[in-house]
């Protein structure tokens, strides 16, 4: 029963990150109006907007003007689900939960607008923070020291990277809104942690873009959205960071 409740609540706010994802980097209000078709502009009945299901009881499609509805919608719904599945059955109902739970409602929105925009909006990179620092130390998960210690972890890690990825291949290889990332998701882990989050996202990128070398989709000195690699690495950290960290130094 604990499972289903995290996952239906997974699902009930990913299908709020859609409208973040779709509205904020247009800048509409995120209040008003109320769902619609994109194509019709017609309002979306309650029955027609329950998260996956009424994506597959339509065959993916609106109900008045027949317009396709793209995949992306129940992928996020399905995403943010088993996040909070996953984040349950690691930390069950404790405030890590709570903390991390709300870190996953940021690094989503921002994954996919990066995606699709290639911008981090400081619209969700500030909010993020400001109540990451409130939760991290209200629910005494950190203390203000470690706390401190992650933003200037994260930001100056980020910084460093930066600027020495300018110096080497002449060109930017890690922009403001990903230290600005960086330094939010250190509010919610720390330091060092936060540095083993940065290190497992190079780490997926680099196996994507040598994939994607072998199979021509990428080509050497192209640039791709890092964002939504810094938050796969936060979440194979939150979920397995404590395995990671023992087969590694097991090896010492």
């Amino acid at each position: 029963m604990d499972v289903l409740i995290a996952a239906v609540l997974g699902l009930v706010l990913g299908s709020f990150l859609n409208v973040v994802i779709y509205r904020l980097p247009r800048g509409l209000s995120l209040i008003h109006p109320g769902s619609h078709c994109p194509s019709c502009e017609n309002p979306i009945r309650f029955y027609d907007n329950i998260p996956l299901v009424s994506f597959v009881v339509l065959r993916g499609r609106c109900r008045r003007c027949g317009s396709r509805i793209g995949w992306r919608y129940p992928f996020v719904e399905v995403l943010t689900g088993l996040c909070f599945v996953a984040l349950f059955l690691r930390y069950g109902w404790t405030a890590q939960m709570a903390a991390y739970g709300v870190l996953m409602l940021f690094l989503i929105p921002i994954s996919f607008i990066d995606l699709d925009k290639g911008l981090i909006l400081n619209k969700l990179t500030i909010p993020g923070f400001i109540l990451g620092v409130c939760l991290v130390l209200g629910l005494q998960i950190e203390n203000w020291k470690d706390v401190l210690l992650g933003v200037l972890g994260g930001g100056g890690i980020g910084w460093l990277i930066g600027r020495l990825g300018k110096l080497l291949f002449r060109k930017e290889s890690l922009g403001m809104g990903d230290i600005k990332l960086l330094v939010m998701i250190g509010v919610y882990v720390g330091f060092p942690e936060i540095g083993i989050c940065l290190f497992l996202g190079v780490l997926v990128a680099a196996v994507v873009m040598c994939w994607g070398m072998v199979f021509r989709k990428f080509r050497l000195g192209d640039t791709i959205p890092f964002g939504p690699f810094i938050a796969l690495g936060t979440l194979v950290f939150l979920l397995w960071g404590e395995s990671i960290l023992d087969w590694y130094l097991g090896w010492f």
